[in-house]
């Protein structure tokens, strides 16, 4: 009997070095956690009422591919409450940053072009361009000017042939880094003067610890199409619910791909997200000055450990240096789950720029933080 043959191209796409990790975490049981990018905190309890409320009201049927208008009304307004004044017209829901990110590469490039997606970056932008048929070029980061892209060498990327988009991310998913407002106006002005649209992912934008998220929009409105999310927000990962905000003309185009990939979002966690952008936001303030403490805690420690690379000022993320011990970080992290018990993601998995590092999650308690960066500790040492 002749099987059917899988899509080459799939087939060869190397999983996310994160998602290896955690299997095994997962296996072994009684790990320390630090490898997930998802908040320790409960989804607040006026938030899960108001999809209760939804869903026993009959709200659980298909909705329009953009999502309800209350939700992109109230999207809108918080925007606008952020500095970003985007009208309803202009939002789009999606299941989840992921999904918003896939939507807008799908109707930004065609099959063969390229888009530039910084080093080091999160997996899924690359994941997303080979499901896509699209090229990666990836444009560095260096950690001395605290991850912010080196922007000679972005231009001269931005100026090959057939790159579209340019793919931006602050605060960064994994080095943390947030950067400075002529920094990304620098960024947008090197994309509108190679006629490139800019993914602007910010779904980390009510993290930051010092310094200010300075949002793309502003710059450019016509070129910027940015990814919000509730998921790290307001600890709202498993309801699958983000949206974006695009120029005009892109909007019908970008919500014709949730039509054919997903109908609509899911109707109970859309009513979800209007009582979290429209209710109290102290939740949001709670969580941030928690996680700007354990960023606290972990820069302490690791510069015990010898372990430091730099601080950083937003999302909930650190990096490690275990350079002295590898550069196989995968490997590695793979032998900190079976022999010291402790789970991060492999610095590999973001690029070339994170080889010999470790991503640790500060979405963890302190306790663990400290215990498990001693474990790192002494595994790099032994």
């Amino acid at each position: 009997m002749i099987l059917p043959r899988p899509a080459a191209t799939i087939a060869a796409m190397p999983r996310s070095g994160i998602r290896e990790v955690m299997e095994l975490a997962m296996a072994r049981g009684d790990t320390l956690n630090l490898g997930f990018g998802e908040p320790d905190f409960d989804t607040p309890p006026h938030i899960v009422a108001a999809a209760d409320a939804a869903a026993r009201a009959g709200r659980t049927r298909y909705t329009a591919s953009r999502g309800v208008p209350e939700l992109r009304e109230a999207a809108a307004a918080s925007l606008a409450r952020r500095g970003v004044p985007v009208s309803a017209d202009r939002i789009v829901a999606t299941a989840g940053g992921v999904q918003g990110v896939l939507a807008t590469l799908a109707a930004l490039a065609e099959r063969g072009d390229a888009v530039l997606v910084p080093d080091p970056g999160w997996p899924n932008y690359a994941g997303i361009c080979t499901l896509l048929g699209l090229e990666v070029i990836r444009y560095p980061l260096p950690p001395a000017p605290g991850f912010e892209p080196d922007l000679e060498r972005l231009d001269a990327l931005a100026a090959r042939a057939r790159v579209r988009v340019m793919i931006t991310n602050t605060p960064s998913n994994p080095t943390g880094a947030v950067w400075r407002g002529e920094t990304v106006a620098a960024t947008v002005a090197i994309a509108a003067r190679h006629g490139l649209a800019v993914l602007s992912d910010e779904v980390y934008d009510e993290m930051a610890f010092d310094g200010e998220h300075v949002p793309s929009i502003p710059f450019d409105p016509d070129r910027v199409v940015a990814i919000h999310s509730l998921s790290k927000t307001y600890a709202m990962t498993g309801w699958r619910i983000a949206y974006l905000a695009a120029p005009a003309a892109l909007v019908p185009v970008i919500a014709k791909v949730p039509e054919v990939e997903i109908s609509c979002p899911t109707a109970p966690a859309q009513w979800a997200a209007v009582a979290a952008l429209s209710g109290p936001q102290d939740c949001v303030t709670e969580m941030r000055d928690a996680y700007r403490e354990r960023r606290d805690l972990a820069v302490r420690l690791l510069r015990d450990e010898g372990l430091f690379v730099a601080e950083p000022r937003g999302a909930f993320y650190i990096f490690a240096d275990v350079s002295a011990a590898t550069t196989d970080t995968l490997a590695f992290a793979k032998r900190l789950v079976t022999d010291h018990g402790v789970a991060c993601a492999p610095g590999d998995t973001f690029g070339p720029g994170g080889a010999g590092l470790l991503r640790l999650s500060l979405a963890a308690a302190p306790d663990v933080i400290a215990e498990a960066i001693g474990r790192i500790g002494a595994a790099v040492r032994a």
